[in-house]
């Protein structure tokens, strides 16, 4: 499976909750950073956060784009149920054996 699908595949599991597929793409040595989190392992972003999406109005991909490498640039726009805003953040995902070993997030300012 190409890196994009992985990445593709990942960001369906996590906005359907499907937490076992989820576990299955995302690699036992993962890491995750966010302005919100830093390194944080893979226990801690199923408990921290996974279940974010229950805060999500609508989430919708807008790119993903694969590199000559590991990474994946993807970038999304979702509305908070809590406030009703917009907003577009980017996040670089790493994908080595057809697992997510990494991903990066960056806040995007409201749209």
């Amino acid at each position: 499976m190409a890196n994009a699908d992985v990445v593709r595949m990942l960001v369906q599991s996590y906005l359907a909750q499907d937490a076992t597929t989820a576990d299955e793409m995302i690699a036992d040595d993962f890491t995750f950073t966010s302005p919100q989190d830093d390194h944080i392992d893979k226990a801690t972003f199923f408990e921290r956060c996974f279940p974010a999406t229950t805060q999500l109005a609508s989430h919708r991909l807008l790119d993903v784009v694969a590199t000559d490498g590991d990474d994946v640039f993807l970038r999304y726009e979702y509305e908070s149920l809590q406030t009703g805003h917009r907003h577009r953040n980017v996040e670089v995902h790493t994908v080595r054996a057809g697992r997510v070993v990494e991903i990066e997030v960056y806040f995007g300012g409201r749209v």
